[in-house]
C-alpha cells in the first residue's frame, strides 16, 4: 500500500473516531485502594540500563533520560487576587526557555501542597496566560493548594526554541514531548517554593494536558504523588494523529509518515511516544474523568486507557459522567469534588 493509500485510509478512520461511541464493557467502578492512598510505592532505582531503550530521540525513553533540574519561580506582577488566595503572573525556567504563567498562593503561612496544571490546546493567537483551568484553579487555591499553572513554551509571553515556527503538524506537536518537558519543569520549580511542601505534589491535565500528564508521569515516575486528567487525549499518539491531523493537516502527516514511517511499518517509533507503552512504570495513583458525550475526545479511549492502566498494576480510578461533553458543565462541581478528596487523600 502506497503512502497516500495509507493515508486515506487513516482519514476514513480518523472519521470513525471523531464518532465517539461507547464500548459494549461497563465503566469500571473499582475506588483506588485506600490502604495505599497515603504513601506511593516507593520509586524504584532506575539506572540507565533499566530503561527502554532509546531507538529515536524523539521519544519518551529520550525523556526518561533527561535531567530536570528545577529553578527559581519569578514574581513578575499580582493580579486577580481575593481573600482566599494571591494570584501571580509567573515565569520559570525550563531548559534554556523562559516559561510564563499563573501561580495561585492560599493565604497563610504554609507549607502547602502544590498542583501544576497541563491546559489542553488552545490556538496560539488566541491563547492568554492562565488559560484553559480557571475554575480548577479557583477551587484548588480555596481548599489549600498552590496551584501553578503552565503556559507551556510558544505560549502567552513564554519563549521558544530557535527557529521554532508553529510546531502543529510536526512530531513535537503531536507528542506533546516539549510541553511536557515545560510541565515536569514547572513541578521543580514549585517544589523550590519557601512555601510549598515539595514531598505533597501533583499534576492535573486537562485534554491535551491528560496526555502531557500521562507522559510525564511515564518518564519521571517520582516526580508527583498523584494524578488526575480531565477529558483526556489518547494514550495512544495514533489515535490523536488519526483524529486530528489526518483530517486538518493531511501534507504534514504525509511528511511526518514519510520521514519516521507509518505506524503499520514502523510502529516501534509510535509506540515510543505513546505513554501507554510504558504504563507499568507509573507508581502514583492516577484519577481520570470523562463524558460519555465528549465531542472531542471520544470515552472509549478513557476506556481503554483506564483497562490499559489496571492491566499494568496502576492504582487508578476512571469516573464516567453520563451525558457530559468534554467542556464539562452540569456535573462539574461532583467532578472537582471528587478530585479534591483524591488530593487530600493522596498528599495527605
Amino acid at each position: 500500500m502506497g503512502l497516500k493509500d495509507g493515508l486515506a485510509v487513516l482519514v476514513a478512520a480518523s472519521l470513525l473516531a471523531a464518532c465517539g461511541g461507547e464500548p459494549a464493557a461497563a465503566p469500571s467502578s473499582r475506588e483506588v485502594a485506600p490502604s495505599s492512598s497515603a504513601t506511593p510505592s516507593a520509586p524504584s532505582a532506575s539506572p540507565s540500563e533499566t530503561l527502554p531503550p532509546v531507538t529515536d530521540k524523539v521519544s519518551l525513553p529520550q525523556l526518561m533520560r533527561e535531567d530536570f533540574p528545577g529553578g527559581r519561580v519569578k514574581m513578575l506582577r499580582e493580579s486577580g487576587s481575593t481573600d482566599a488566595y494571591r494570584r501571580f503572573e509567573i515565569s520559570y525556567p525550563s531548559g534554556p526557555l523562559t516559561i510564563t504563567g499563573v501561580l495561585f498562593r492560599p493565604r497563610g503561612a504554609g507549607p502547602f501542597p502544590g498542583v501544576v496544571f497541563a491546559h489542553g490546546h488552545i490556538d496560539l493567537d488566541i491563547y492568554v496566560t492562565g488559560q484553559g483551568l480557571r475554575r480548577e484553579q479557583d477551587r484548588l487555591a480555596r481548599e489549600g493548594y498552590v496551584v501553578l499553572h503552565t503556559d507551556y513554551r510558544g505560549h502567552a509571553g513564554s519563549s521558544s526554541p530557535k527557529n521554532w515556527q508553529s510546531p502543529e503538524g510536526t512530531e513535537e506537536d503531536e507528542s506533546r514531548l516539549g510541553y511536557t518537558r515545560d510541565t515536569i519543569n514547572a513541578v521543580q520549580a514549585m517544589k523550590r517554593l519557601p512555601y510549598v511542601d515539595p514531598d505533597r505534589t501533583a499534576l492535573l491535565g486537562r485534554s491535551m494536558g491528560g496526555g502531557v500528564v500521562m507522559n510525564a508521569l511515564v518518564a519521571q515516575p517520582d516526580l508527583v504523588r498523584a494524578g488526575v486528567t480531565y477529558a483526556s487525549v489518547s494514550s495512544d499518539i495514533v489515535d490523536n494523529i488519526n483524529r486530528w491531523a489526518v483530517p486538518s493537516r493531511p501534507d504534514e502527516v504525509v511528511r511526518l509518515y514519510r520521514q519516521h514511517g507509518d505506524p503499520e511499518t514502523e510502529p516501534e517509533f509510535w509506540e515510543g511516544l505513546s505513554a501507554r507503552t510504558y504504563f507499568d512504570r507509573i507508581e502514583v495513583p492516577l484519577q481520570m474523568h470523562h463524558g460519555t458525550d465528549d465531542e472531542s475526545c471520544p470515552i472509549r479511549w478513557a476506556y481503554t486507557t483506564r483497562d490499559l492502566l489496571e492491566t499494568a498494576g496502576v492504582r487508578q480510578r476512571l469516573w464516567v459522567y453520563r451525558g457530559e461533553q468534554h467542556a464539562f458543565g452540569p456535573q462539574w462541581d461532583l467532578s472537582i469534588r471528587r478530585v479534591v478528596g483524591f488530593l487530600d487523600r493522596h498528599l495527605a
